[in-house]
C-alpha cells in the first residue's frame, strides 16, 4: 500500500513533501509502509486496536447502541519529528514553563508585572482561575506547575506555534506510553531503523519530580495520587500512572487531616501522605476553602499545605496561567522575567477584553476561531469559517455581552498527517501536546500526544469531539544541550 495518490492539498504534511516524496526523517517509515500489502497493514491496525482494548484504554460513549466502552481511536501511521525540530521545541518549552512559573509566583505575591502594567491587573483579578486564597503564598521549591502539557500546532510554512498552555495536570500522557507500547510491536523494523527516542522513563521521571517537592527532612516521602474516582473521564490515566509509579491511588474519603498532617487510611491504620499528585480541580480540593459542597476533596488540606506539611502537584492557583486571555501576554511575560524573546511564538491573538480587539473580532468573526477563556476539550469555541451565519451571530452576541471571557485567533492551516481510510491514505489535521515535568530541573518527554481530527476537514482534535491519536516518534540526535540523546532502537 503506497502513497502514490496521496494529496497534501496545500497543507504542511508531517510525513510527505508536496512533491509526494518522503520528508528526510520519515523516509524509512514511508518506505516500509509502502512495501507492505494493504491487507497486512489493515491486519496490523486491527491488532493494535485489539491490544489497546485489552489494555483497557477505553472511554465512555453514553447512548451509543454498540456499547458504552470504545477504544480511544488510534491510527498506526506514526508522526515523525526530526532531531533538530525537537531540539528547538524542547528549548522553547523549557523557556516558556520557566517564565510562567515566575509569573504565577509574582502574581500571588508582589505583583510587579501588574504594577508595571505589562499585563492589565483587571485581567488577572477577574480570571475564573485566580485564587485569592493563595495570595502571599509560594509553594515548595517555588514551583507551581510541576506537570504541564503545552498544545502546539504547525502552520502551512512548517513553523510551530503554541496554541495554549495547560498548567493544571493535563491528561493524555498515558496514551503516549500505551501507544508507544503497541506501535513498537506493530512496526518493529521501522522503529529500530528510525532510532526513536524512548518515552517509557516518564513514570520514573514523574515520581522523581513529585518526591523532590517533599521536605528535605524526609528520607522516603510517601507519594499518593488523588483521583475524583472511577467516573472521571481520565480515571484510566490516574490508575495507570499510579501503578507505573508504584504509589497508592486514593480518593478524597481515603485521606483525612489529623494532628496537622494529611493522613491516609490503610488496613494497618493511618499513614502520612507527604506529596499528593492531585487530579482533582482546585474548586473541589478543600470544601473549607473552595466549594463547600465538594465531596471529592479533603477538608482542611489547604491549611496543612500552607503550613508546609504536605506538597501538592500541581499547586492550587497555577491555573491563572491557563487563562486564554493571559496566554496572549506570554511573549511579554517571557521578556519581562527572562529578558529574552519567546523562542516559540504564539498564534496571533485578539483579547476581546480590549475594546479595539473586541470590535475587530465582532466585525470579522466569520474568519476567526473564537474561544472561551476558561473552557477546554473543544467546548465553548466557534470555528468561524466552518460555522453557519446563525452560529456566528450567536457568538457575536456572547462576545459583546461578556468580552472578558473570549479571545479570537485567525484560522491556522493545521499541519496534516496520513491516516488509513478504507483502502487508502488521507490527510487529517493534527496537533501536538508535549509533556513537561518541572522538579529539580525541567524535563520534556521526547514526543508527546499527537491528536488527530479524524473527521474529514475538521480541525478539532479533542477526543471529546471525535478526535484520535498517533504515536509520535522523535528521532535520535543532539539534544538542546548538545549531548547525544538516548534512542529506543532495538528495544522491542
Amino acid at each position: 500500500m503506497d502513497f502514490t495518490n496521496y494529496k497534501t492539498d496545500g497543507f504542511y504534511d508531517e510525513l510527505l513533501e508536496e512533491s509526494g516524496h518522503a520528508r528526510a526523517g520519515a523516509a524509512h517509515v514511508v518506505k516500509r509502509i509502502s512495501e507492505m500489502p494493504f491487507d497486512e497493514l489493515l491486519q496490523r491496525q486491527r491488532a493494535a486496536e485489539a491490544a489497546l482494548l485489552q489494555m483497557g484504554i477505553t472511554f465512555a460513549v453514553y447512548g451509543d447502541k454498540s456499547g458504552t466502552e470504545k477504544i480511544f481511536p488510534f491510527d498506526i501511521i506514526p508522526r515523525i519529528i526530526e532531531a533538530k525540530d525537537w531540539a528547538y521545541l524542547e528549548k522553547g518549552l523549557k523557556q516558556r514553563i520557566h517564565a510562567l512559573n515566575l509569573f504565577i509566583t509574582d502574581v500571588y505575591n508582589d505583583g510587579k508585572i501588574l504594577k508595571d502594567k505589562v499585563i492589565p491587573a483587571d485581567l488577572i483579578k477577574t480570571a475564573k482561575t485566580y485564587r485569592p486564597q493563595l495570595e502571599g503564598f509560594t509553594p515548595p521549591r517555588g514551583i507551581w506547575a510541576h506537570v504541564t502539557g503545552t498544545d502546539l500546532v504547525r502552520d502551512s510554512d512548517g513553523q510551530f506555534y503554541v496554541l495554549e498552555d495547560n498548567m493544571r495536570c493535563p491528561s493524555g500522557v498515558s496514551y503516549v506510553l500505551e501507544n508507544r507500547h503497541v506501535l513498537k510491536r506493530t512496526f518493529p523494523l521501522a522503529f529500530a531503523a528510525g532510532h526513536v527516542r524512548p518515552v517509557d522513563e516518564y513514570p520514573n521521571r514523574l515520581l522523581e519530580t513529585l518526591q523532590y517537592l517533599a521536605p528535605d527532612t524526609l528520607a522516603s516521602p510517601r507519594v499518593v495520587t488523588l483521583t475524583p474516582g472511577v467516573y472521571n473521564s481520565a480515571y484510566f490515566e490516574h490508575s495507570f500512572l499510579s501503578q507505573q509509579m508504584g504509589i497508592p491511588l486514593v480518593e478524597g474519603p481515603d485521606l483525612v487531616v489529623k494532628d496537622g498532617y494529611v493522613m491516609m487510611r490503610t488496613t494497618k491504620g493511618y499513614e502520612r501522605a507527604d506529596v499528593i499528585y492531585r487530579r482533582v480541580d482546585d474548586d473541589f480540593l478543600d470544601p473549607k476553602v473552595f466549594r463547600e459542597d465538594s465531596l471529592l476533596g479533603v477538608p482542611g488540606i489547604m491549611e496543612v499545605y500552607k503550613a508546609g506539611r504536605v506538597a501538592l502537584a500541581n499547586a492550587p492557583g497555577g491555573g491563572i496561567a491557563d487563562d486564554k486571555a493571559v496566554y496572549a501576554y506570554v511573549p511579554k511575560i517571557i521578556k519581562y522575567y527572562l529578558g529574552e524573546e519567546a523562542i516559540l511564538p504564539n498564534v496571533p491573538t485578539f483579547v476581546c477584553d480590549e475594546e479595539k480587539d473586541c470590535k475587530h473580532v465582532i466585525e470579522n468573526i466569520e474568519k476567526m476561531v473564537v474561544k472561551a477563556a476558561n473552557e477546554s476539550g473543544g467546548y465553548g469555541m466557534l470555528v468561524g469559517p466552518h460555522s453557519s451565519k446563525e452560529q456566528c451571530d450567536e457568538f457575536r452576541l456572547k462576545v459583546a455581552q461578556n468580552p472578558r471571557n473570549y479571545i479570537a485567533q485567525p484560522m491556522v492551516a493545521l499541519s496534516r498527517a496520513p491516516v488509513i481510510v478504507d483502502d487508502h491514505f488521507e490527510g487529517r489535521h493534527v496537533d501536538l501536546r508535549p509533556y513537561v515535568l518541572y522538579g529539580k530541573d525541567i524535563y520534556v518527554l521526547p514526543g508527546g500526544l499527537t491528536r488527530v481530527a479524524l473527521k474529514k476537514g475538521s480541525v478539532v482534535v479533542n477526543s471529546s469531539q471525535g478526535g484520535g491519536s498517533k504515536d509520535t516518534w522523535v528521532l535520535g540526535g543532539p539534544s538542546s544541550n548538545g549531548k547525544p540523546t538516548d534512542v529506543d532502537a532495538g528495544k522491542h
